[in-house]
């Protein structure tokens, strides 16, 4: 794929931004990165296995002394719930139309606009509650990495804040794994070039998000604040775009 020079730095930013999410919160890479992403080109199918190659390798890079901070026990009792309909979500990702896809994506990314801008959460206290969410994220999570929000909201009732972050980085990797495995099975066309070219520059979105981890964490609120207003623009503007 050929990209203008402007193109290039614009998504060597983007690559920055979500390295630096990813790392800062322990989600929201794919979803504070992929609307901007399908601005400059609209095919999921093409940026997703990018973000994923990234994910896997720096998700590795901030596991490899953490391992014991993981919570293994809720994690595999999840996974009953998430990876079937991540395979589902994996498999209408390949088959949809790319129009479809991006459709969901933004509409799913202007509800996590509008929650995180009117200070709302995902919240669940029942059991059939949990299980639903976990099916949703998974899915979402198969079609786009965008759903995040969804699993979390139930994680974070099950599992102790000091093990939240690594125990969400292992479930991206199984996930990812997943997918990827599906792209290169299936033989979907992967751009290595870009891959191996943005590790650097997500390598300084990842440093930073170490560094700031703590401060954004304490000041949740205010950070997802700005990036709803700033997610919620971006998605109608290629909601725009996807019907002009």
């Amino acid at each position: 794929m050929i990209f203008s020079s402007l193109e290039l730095l614009a998504i060597a930013l983007i690559f920055v931004w979500t390295g630096f999410v990813r790392t800062a919160i322990g989600f929201g890479g794919a979803v504070f990165g992929l609307p901007l992403l399908l601005l400059i080109k609209d095919s999921p199918v093409y940026w997703l296995p990018i973000i994923g190659v990234h994910l896997l390798i720096f998700t590795t890079i901030s596991l490899r002394k953490s391992l014991k901070d993981v919570d293994w026990n809720y994690l595999i009792k999840s996974l009953f719930w998430i990876i079937p309909s991540t395979l589902i979500g994996i498999f209408g990702l390949i088959s949809l139309p790319d129009k479809i896809i991006i459709t969901l994506i933004y509409i799913i990314i202007l509800f996590y606009a509008i929650i995180w801008i009117f200070d709302k959460k995902i919240t669940s206290n029942k059991l059939w509650l949990d299980r639903s969410l976990l099916l949703i994220g998974g899915y979402i999570a198969g079609t786009s990495l965008t759903g995040a929000p969804f699993i979390v909201s139930v994680y974070i009732n099950h599992v102790k804040r000091l093990q939240l972050r690594n125990t969400l980085f292992v479930l991206w990797f199984i996930l990812v794994s997943m997918k990827m495995t599906t792209f290169v099975l299936l033989e979907v066309k992967i751009d290595w070039i870009l891959i191996l070219l943005l590790i650097p520059v997500v390598a300084i979105g990842h440093f930073l998000g170490l560094k700031l981890h703590k401060i954004i964490i304490s000041n949740d609120q205010i950070f997802k604040k700005c990036i709803g207003v700033s997610i919620l623009l971006i998605s109608l503007i290629g909601l725009f775009k996807v019907f002009l």
